[in-house]
């Protein structure tokens, strides 16, 4: 019934500020460690290579508005002509990232191929910029806006490439899993994501009724909208602190890993997925490798409880 699984690296780190001066984020590594815990072994996976990024520069792009931005949208293009590639081999696509903006490559795939969904699985809505822009201008990352770049709103050197701006349409994304703070809210333009027309399931919502009973309905969502597939981004920052410290922004309020597992779970379920990535955890937080053994079951879990790995 479901399709041979493809892992692809896709080891970015262009999408995010640096931790410190002269610090090099750490993501670049998530897929090392997770090919470490048997992630493509235990999914029965071929494995599809790497797609290497340039290398990182801390320094600001006025012209482009973000961080890495020129080289950005060059490695979104070889990522793009990678993943379709393998969709057109009919392949399910596991891309591991990396940081959230190789959201940028992966949607322009599925964009080339006609319109698709997005199961958009994140504690942040990394659709709504700062409310001062003006002082940020040139230092945005883009890992903190992938959604918007992907739905149109940003800079033609990474929302129009190839001339397909959009490469995801508001309405055919379900954000799901948002947990804001006081400081999202004091620092952040929320009203943009909140007036937008991308429906949200919070993490109010699958506390309330039960992570399966939201993936199901967020599933729902995306097939009834006609698409010929889906793809699913989940930025591990959506668990919660105790059990995933090892990203940028650990949220103190987040998703428990049976959650996660029940979410993806679901969605994976559908036919109509057709790719998944896996972005932001950094094993440089992760020093004796507990969170990437963690995440990796999670998503390990997934895939089984779908009926997709046996």
């Amino acid at each position: 019934m479901f399709p041979p699984i493809s892992v692809l690296d896709a080891p970015s780190n262009l999408g995010l500020r640096p931790a410190s001066p002269g610090a090099i984020p750490g993501v670049y590594q998530l897929p090392r460690v997770l090919r470490e815990q048997g992630i493509v072994a235990r999914l029965g996976a071929e494995d599809a290579g790497v797609v290497t990024p340039p290398p990182y520069s801390p320094a600001a792009e006025p012209d482009i508005g973000f961080r890495n931005g020129a080289a950005l949208g060059r490695y979104s293009v070889a990522l793009a002509d990678r993943v379709g590639a393998l969709r057109a081999l009919g392949r399910f696509v596991l891309l591991l990232g990396g940081d959230c903006s190789v959201l940028v490559g992966s949607s322009l795939a599925l964009r080339r191929a006609g319109a698709h969904g997005l199961a958009f699985i994140d504690a942040h809505d990394d659709f709504s910029y700062v409310k001062d822009r003006a002082r940020l201008a040139g230092w945005f990352t883009a890992a903190g806006l992938d959604l918007a770049l992907a739905t149109g709103h940003g800079p033609d050197a990474l929302c129009d490439l190839d001339g397909l701006k959009p490469y995801l349409r508001e309405e055919d994304v379900v954000h799901l899993g948002l947990s804001r703070t006081a400081e999202d809210t004091a620092e952040s333009a929320v009203h943009e994501f909140d007036t937008s027309r991308i429906p949200s399931l919070p993490l109010t919502a699958i506390r309330a009724r039960g992570a399966k009973a939201v993936g199901d309905e967020a599933r729902s969502r995306l097939e009834a909208r006609g698409l010929p597939g889906f793809w699913i981004h989940v930025d591990a920052d959506v668990l919660d602190l105790s059990v995933m410290p090892a990203v940028d922004s650990p949220n103190p309020d987040g998703l428990r890993l049976e959650e996660l597992t029940a979410l993806l779970a679901s969605l994976l379920a559908s036919p109509q997925a057709v790719g998944l990535e896996l972005t932001i955890l950094d094993p440089d937080l992760d020093p004796e490798g507990h969170c990437s053994r963690a995440f990796t079951d999670a998503v390990v879990a997934a895939f089984v409880q779908s009926g997709r790995v046996p």
